[in-house]
């Protein structure tokens, strides 16, 4: 499998104010174009694009093309699961609206602690193996949005597990908050292929500060700002693939291009992305380390870095606003949130950095716990 996946959340519209409103014919001549230069991984979930993803891949791909040329994968939309009947209604109407008799790939969707608990009551686990065994799934997995202590647990209770869909860009690597690096190294520990999505951060490094852009620039002039992101998670050695919500055909001939004759990273590259990461740093609101000093003893147990860090990136990228509350949420179910600060002092007197704590968590409460 070439190491670039099309993911169908991100198609043309008709109306750009109504994301049901998908732009078949423009998705057909992508499609088309996509699979003409060798590639066959599409990406879709029930949801996506209010619930037409699905049936755009049947119109677009599924009924145009034979089964062999073209990879399906969708997923299970485990909130939307109240009880075991809900797992078979769901995966069946999801392979009419798919056109397709099995899926390729299959997930349960966007695991985090609460929907982990509703899959282990009513057995979502075993519902994936067993439609493995049925063949209506060839290979079953999870796709994954909360902490490394989380995926460590789920990755030790199943080993059947085949892959995992994890958030890894370069940005988030070594963010505290998100984790991708700690979650990527777990996954290569227990043997689990990682397919990657949102390597641009939902389009956020495709559109970086100008002097990271002349640093790509002057290193490669025809290399686009977004192949970087994509070509450093694709050089990844246990990534199997790398999700592109492309969006028009520009998008897509960019990714093909330099997708098709895939080249990893080289040490110079590799550095050009370590310097970029500092300039994009240096622009960030809140300067922390994520040294942890000031949360080891904070007496409301408040997750102080990964809250600045999920600031910072809110701060940086507007589209990725939602994307930062969604990881503050997640975060705030484990630990105190930010508005429960004391204001007794005590991390500010431990920050190496000598930030402002106490005013900078009011600034993320006021961001995030608005309703």
């Amino acid at each position: 499998m070439r190491k670039l996946g099309f993911g169908l959340m991100r198609l043309p519209l008709v109306n750009p104010d109504d994301q049901s409103s998908i732009d078949i014919e423009k998705f057909k001549e992508m499609a088309d174009k996509y699979i003409e230069r060798g590639f066959t991984y599409f990406d879709t979930a029930y949801p996506y694009h209010g619930g037409k993803s699905e049936e755009a891949l049947r119109e677009a791909v599924v009924k145009r093309y034979p089964r062999e040329a073209f990879t399906v994968t969708s997923k299970m939309p485990v909130w939307a699961i109240n009880e075991e009947a809900d797992l078979e209604r769901i995966f069946n109407e999801q392979l009419e609206r798919c056109g397709v008799e099995y899926f390729d790939y299959y997930w349960l969707h966007a695991l985090n602690y609460e929907r982990v608990e509703v899959m282990e009551r009513l057995d979502g686990w075993g519902f994936i193996a067993r439609k493995k065994a049925e063949g209506r799934i060839r290979h079953i997995g999870f796709s994954f949005h909360d902490d490394s202590a989380l995926l460590a647990q789920i990755l030790e209770k199943h080993p059947e597990v085949e892959f995992v869909q994890l958030q890894i860009n370069y940005l988030d690597w070594d963010s505290p908050a998100i984790e991708s690096k700690t979650c990527y190294d777990l996954c290569t520990q227990h043997g689990k292929p990682v397919i990657v999505m949102e390597p641009v951060k939902g389009g956020s490094l495709a559109r970086v500060p100008e002097q990271v852009e002349r640093l790509f620039k002057d290193y490669n002039p025809d290399a686009s700002v977004a192949s970087w992101a994509i070509r450093y998670c694709a050089s990844l050695p246990n990534v199997l693939t790398v999700l592109s919500g492309m969006s028009n055909m520009e998008q897509l001939d960019d990714n093909t291009s330099y997708m098709q004759d895939f080249q990893p990273l080289n040490d110079e590259e590799q550095a050009i992305i370590a310097h970029a990461k500092e300039i994009i740093r240096e622009s960030i609101a809140i300067p922390c380390t994520a040294c942890h000093y000031c949360s080891e003893g904070c007496p409301q147990q408040i997750a102080i870095p990964e809250y600045f860090s999920l600031y910072n990136a809110a701060q940086q990228f507007s589209d990725q606003r939602s994307n930062s509350k969604l990881y503050y949420d997640l975060l705030a179910k484990n630990h105190g949130r930010a508005s429960e600060c004391l204001e007794c002092g005590q991390c500010e007197a431990q920050c190496p950095q000598h930030i402002d704590i106490i005013d900078n968590l009011k600034l993320v409460a006021a961001d995030f716990e608005q309703s």
